[in-house]
């Protein structure tokens, strides 16, 4: 990344076929109350008019937007092309459907200036979808005053995107985005929750989450089989930042997570990803360390052994579709 500029935010969106969209979210970073900031636009293979907007938007603003295309290869690989042009010391990720509310920059800023043992600070976010009125009701767990990312971040990812606002110095330690379809922000943040790193809580609302029907990011253009494969290689790395965390077997969140390593388990092989369904199964069963289910998690193994990983995932999948239809 370049030297990094005293105090500037850089704002990172990557973006594919949202030219409205698009606009909307340049123009919350262009609103904010504080300043200096930088945009970076990454057009991650845009095939309409997307990459036209993009490229007015920056002639418009040339101080402040800067304009980077890549082939579609999805948002990590969009995020990391910004990241490598950002200069900021603070790094704002957003997604071209969302928007920041004005004085998220100004708020974020000076509590990590005031809390200078914390390396991101998140706020509030709001979630609904165009077109309806936002309710001011805080998304997911962004209501919430959590000190650290693990070890909730391993029951989900309970922010959004827009979010959290990162110093130029935590970002730099994760180093690289990986070049994954899917789940890779959620990886992204647990290789930073791995550091241990402090969150100053902003107790306001800094950012919406906007729901629609055209598809997040560029995930509309990638198969089921993909996601899938995506998805097992970004859980098998959000179990080592786990691991190298030090969270614990008997920990609530470690065993929640051994159950979601062994449903997407199941899930990849009834995909027919023999490979991931195995090595997400062996994660899973390390995970637990007997403390879940463990009779049957050696029964699944002894089956699967037998009949194939692939089919027995199919298997369980249409027994559990089974059981959510019965209650």
């Amino acid at each position: 990344m370049n030297r990094s500029v005293d105090g500037l935010v850089s704002t990172i969106i990557p973006v594919h076929n949202r030219p409205k969209m698009l606009v909307d979210a340049v123009e919350s970073v262009l609103a904010q109350t504080y300043r200096p900031v930088e945009i970076i636009i990454v057009d991650d293979g845009s095939t309409d008019e997307t990459t036209q907007v993009a490229k007015d938007l920056a002639a418009k603003h040339p101080v402040e937007i800067m304009y980077r295309r890549q082939a579609n290869q999805g948002p990590g690989s969009a995020r990391e092309l910004g990241r490598q042009a950002a200069t900021g010391q603070f790094i704002q990720y957003l997604d071209s459907d969302d928007l920041l509310l004005p004085e998220k920059f100004e708020l974020q800023v000076a509590g990590l200036r005031s809390a200078t043992e914390c390396a991101v600070s998140y706020g509030k976010t709001r979630y609904y979808r165009i077109g309806d009125p936002p309710l001011n009701e805080a998304h997911k767990r962004t209501g919430e005053r959590i000190e650290k990312m693990f070890p909730a971040f391993l029951r989900s990812r309970w922010w959004s995107t827009s979010t959290p606002l990162y110093t130029r110095g935590i970002c730099d330690r994760a180093g690289s985005w990986l070049p994954l379809r899917n789940e890779e922000d959620w990886e992204y943040d647990c290789r930073i929750a791995s550091f241990g790193a402090h969150l100053h809580y902003c107790d306001q609302f800094v950012s919406d989450t906007r729901d629609h029907d055209d598809g997040r990011l560029c995930r509309d253009l990638v198969n089921f089989e993909v996601v899938m494969k995506h998805r097992a290689r970004a859980h098998e790395l959000i179990y080592k930042h786990a691991v190298r965390a030090g969270i614990e077997v008997h920990a609530p969140e470690m065993q929640h997570f051994a159950r979601e390593l062994f449903f997407l388990s199941r899930q990849c092989g009834s995909a027919g990803l023999s490979t991931e369904a195995k090595n997400l199964f062996f994660l899973a069963q390390d995970a637990s360390k007997g403390k879940v289910k463990l009779t049957e998690l050696e029964i699944y193994r002894m089956l699967a052994s037998c009949f194939g990983w692939s089919r027995m995932g199919a298997v369980s999948e249409k027994f559990d579709n089974l059981r959510s239809i019965i209650g």
